[in-house]
């Protein structure tokens, strides 16, 4: 048990020192990534669906962005686990608002905590999937009238437009490749092997 602790603390610390790192190109990428992605969803709200009242930006998209734009590398970044946790984390959410919908107190810590549970069950953890299922039943007004549509758009639409814009920025250099989950796969059986060996 403690040589497991141990080994998960040492490739911790290296995944987290290596996304520490400044690299002003990395920083670049990041940023453009980031910039559109977000700037794709809140152009589509902001022209054509403010008119109708729509929602399609949601909060939760800005943290996904930090994850799939600036920690490429993090299993949680990847493309199943951004359209997996958002759109299971929605799904939860909206029907825990239909089971309990005024009952502020306990639909929304029941919609996180089991949004947590599901993505861990599927393995697609994503940190902001939770403030998804927060949305639905805490947003009062367009968000609660959407009902499932809430599922379709905006969070499977919003993670897909996210999810292209990534595929595209973070694969333009020969440094940034996504997604990277054989590549998180390899550096942990090796740091296993070697753990093993010593």
């Amino acid at each position: 048990m403690k040589k497991a602790l141990r080994r998960t603390y040492r490739v911790s610390k290296y995944v987290i020192y290596k996304e520490t790192l400044v690299d002003y190109k990395e920083h670049f990428w990041s940023f453009l990534g980031a910039f559109f992605g977000i700037g794709i969803i809140a152009f589509l709200q902001s022209h054509y669906l403010l008119e109708q009242g729509n929602i399609f930006l949601i909060g939760s998209f800005g943290a996904s962005s930090v994850l799939i734009y600036g920690a490429i590398q993090s299993p949680l970044a990847q493309p199943r686990n951004l359209v997996g946790g958002h759109v299971l984390s929605a799904l939860v959410g909206v029907t825990i608002y239909q089971i309990v919908p005024d009952i502020l107190w306990l639909s929304a810590p029941l919609a996180v905590a089991l949004s947590i549970v599901l993505m861990q069950y599927t393995k697609t953890l994503h940190p902001p999937g939770g403030a998804t299922a927060l949305i639905a039943v805490t947003s009062p007004g367009k968000i609660a009238d959407l009902g499932y549509w809430y599922v379709l758009s905006p969070v499977l639409s919003g993670c897909i437009i996210l999810l292209l814009v990534a595929l595209f920025f973070n694969n333009i250099t020969k440094n940034r490749s996504y997604p990277t989950s054989n590549k998180w796969k390899r550096l942990l059986d090796k740091k296993h092997k070697y753990n093993l060996k010593n």
